[in-house]
This record gives C-alpha cells, structure tokens and sequence, in this order.
C-alpha cells in the first residue's frame, strides 16, 4: 500500500524521466510541464541504457534533489532475449542508486507482475507472474528495492489507452485505429473477456500526485470497473458509424487470466479520496475527439 512522505503537496525542485518518449513518459511530462514544474524527460537518444556508458551518464544528470521516474522498457516481453536486455536495461539504474539517493524513486511496473484471480486483485495480491513480461517486472521491482535509499513508489497498470500509445495493443487502441482506417474491428472468440482499462491521462495524474506527496510502497493503477472487449469495441464504434461491423473469430488455445482480470481499488480511494477515475465510456470518447483535432 502506498503511504506519503509529504503531508502537504510539495515538489522536489526536478523530476527526471527515463523513457520521456514513450506512452507514460509523454503523460506524465505534459502533465509536469502543465504544472509548470521541472522536468528532465531522458529517452534512448539521451541515455542508451544498453550502452556501457549509461550509468555514468545519468549518475552526471541525476542530483540528490531530483526525483527520478523509471519507465524505460522494452516491452511486452515475448522472450528470453528481451528479459535479459530489460534486467540489463535496470542494471545502470541501480549501480547509480548506490551512488546518488534522489529524492524519491518512482518505477512503473505492471499488473503483469500478479498470477491470475478471479477475486479482485489488490496491492497484497501473490506476485507469482505466469509470463515473462510480469518475470521482467518482478525481477526489476526486486533489483530496485534491494539498492534504493529513496522513498520507493511502484506502480502496476492495467491495461492503458489514449491517443498516442505506440503498441497498438488488443483493445481501445487498436479498435479506434482500425474504424479510422475503415476496417472492422475484429475480436477473439465473442468478445467476452472482461478487462480494466485506464485513461492514460489517469496515469500521468497519479504519478503526479505521488511526485507532490513523496509517496512511497506499492500500488495499482486501475479503475475497479471491467468492461468486456466486445463493449469495448461498441464504445468506440459509437465514437463512428454504428453501422461498420464487428467480426468475431474462432479463439486459439485458451483466454489470457481465464477471460477475468478484476481490481480492487480500495488502497487508491483511501490514499487519494478526491480523484476519479475517466470511465471507460468518457476516456474512449475524449481519445476520439483528440484523434479527430489531429486530422
């Protein structure tokens, strides 16, 4: 469970971020920068973290002062070479924070990291990944932990969306993608598996606020409210034409986490009581108008 520092919202005088450019780390700055507060956004063309040179890089930007945000991946994990390039990717990292103790540490996880439950899962939930990109996040929690003098903050999404994700990954992303290009969406099986899906606007908004109090411990990004991918894909249907299909193919080999991945989102509720999750049905909707304002 998360626990904050800071009583009162505060920010360290920087926040730097590894992996600025991606997904998170492009929410997350716009966020900062909105706030009009500091920020070093570091991606691979500043700081190659495969390179032999990366910890001595970022030990030369990263000040006692700061608060670093560790998101770089390479990501999802689908074998045993990208397991190894992600544990080298952390290795830096953690050889610098036996040296430099930032202010706080931030790493962003993955819900991933869970074995499947059809209870809700919660912050104590058994991390017992059954996949190599939750073995990869499991594995760097635990490297972090073991070196970080800093306050500490991990965090687990579920499932992302927005207008700039990169993976094009099963779900709002790739739904939205293929009605704009004219195609129809395609599901496996009927639809049925019920999934959290997070704006990623959320995200940059948590973050943010546990960069203002300084949080530290474990917790999960998610809405507590799951949706199936067959509603999934009408929401963004609607965002269209009604009209355009949705066509349904035979699954192969059995649904991912048993068709049923729920969260319980007591722990973020208490911590943060004022803010609100998008619904799933204003997020695809304002994803819809963001894509629609780029055209």
């Amino acid at each position: 469970m998360l626990e904050h520092t800071n009583s009162s919202s505060k920010p360290t005088s920087r926040t730097v971020i590894l992996g600025a450019k991606g997904f998170v780390g492009t929410a997350l700055t716009r966020r900062l920068e909105n706030s009009d507060l500091r920020v070093l956004p570091l991606g691979r063309q500043e700081i190659d973290l495969l390179s032999t040179t990366a910890a001595d890089q970022l030990e030369a930007l990263l000040d006692p002062t700061d608060s670093l945000v560790i998101i770089s991946a390479k990501a999802p994990v689908k074998d045993h070479t990208m397991l190894s390039d992600n544990i080298n990717m952390i290795s830096p990292i953690c050889n610098v924070l036996q040296k430099v103790t930032p202010a706080q540490v931030i790493y962003i996880s993955s819900d991933a990291v869970y074995s499947d439950s059809m209870e809700p899962l919660k912050e104590t939930s058994p991390a017992e990944p059954g996949a190599l990109h939750g073995v990869m996040h499991l594995m760097r929690e635990l490297m972090l932990k073991s070196v970080c003098q800093s306050p500490l903050a991990i965090l687990r999404p579920s499932l992302l969306y927005g207008l700039d994700d990169p993976h094009n990954g099963y779900g709002p992303n790739q739904f939205r993608r293929r009605v704009a290009e004219g195609k129809a969406i395609k599901l496996f099986g009927q639809g049925e598996e019920q999934r959290d899906h997070v704006f990623i606007d959320d995200v940059g908004e948590l973050i943010y606020r546990i960069l203002m109090h300084r949080s530290r411990g474990v917790l999960n990004i998610a809405t507590g409210d799951v949706a199936s991918f067959k509603d999934v894909a009408n929401l963004v249907r609607s965002q269209f034409d009604e009209s355009l299909e949705i066509e349904f193919s035979p699954r192969i080999g059995p649904m991912p986490h048993n068709g049923y991945r729920p969260f319980a989102i007591d722990a973020c509720k208490q911590i943060f009581p004022d803010f609100s999750y998008t619904s799933l049905a204003d997020g695809i909707a304002i994803t819809h108008r963001n894509m629609m304002e780029t055209l």
